[in-house]
């Protein structure tokens, strides 16, 4: 009996999620409107303390780390989905966004990044003479 894609695909997530190579990746969405870029990144749980935002040579880079509970009180888990350790999210921003004016707000589990157009690169209206 062959696996279908999407069992084999599943496979390998709960295989690499089991590893914890590379400590967890925190689900995002990044999308740009009239006004900017705008990355959200889902960080339940997490405190400002435990995150860094590090802009460099057109790359924002979130990191931060989640501390393993020490005591698992006798669980046997049947489903550890919840990541821990560190994790780090890059975003090539276009030329378009003006670092000097990126704000980050941290609200309910959400963070949330804005990075404004410039003013140039916004579309203006051209009036006919």
């Amino acid at each position: 009996m062959a696996l279908a894609s999407v069992d084999v695909d599943r496979l390998l997530q709960e295989t690499l999620r089991t590893m914890d190579v590379a400590g967890w990746v925190p689900p995002c969405n990044a999308y740009d409107d009239e006004h900017g870029y705008h990355i959200e990144v889902a960080l339940p749980g997490m405190d400002r303390q435990d995150i860094s935002i590090v802009f460099e040579d057109g790359v924002l880079t979130v990191k931060g780390g989640r501390k393993e509970r020490s005591s698992h009180n006798g669980r046997r888990y049947v489903v550890h989905e919840i990541g821990w350790g560190d994790f780090s999210r890059s975003f090539r921003l276009p030329t378009y966004g003006d670092p000097e004016k990126l704000s980050a707000s941290l609200n309910d589990g959400m963070l949330v990044l804005h990075v404004p157009k410039r003013e140039e690169a916004k579309p203006r209206r051209i009036e006919i003479s």
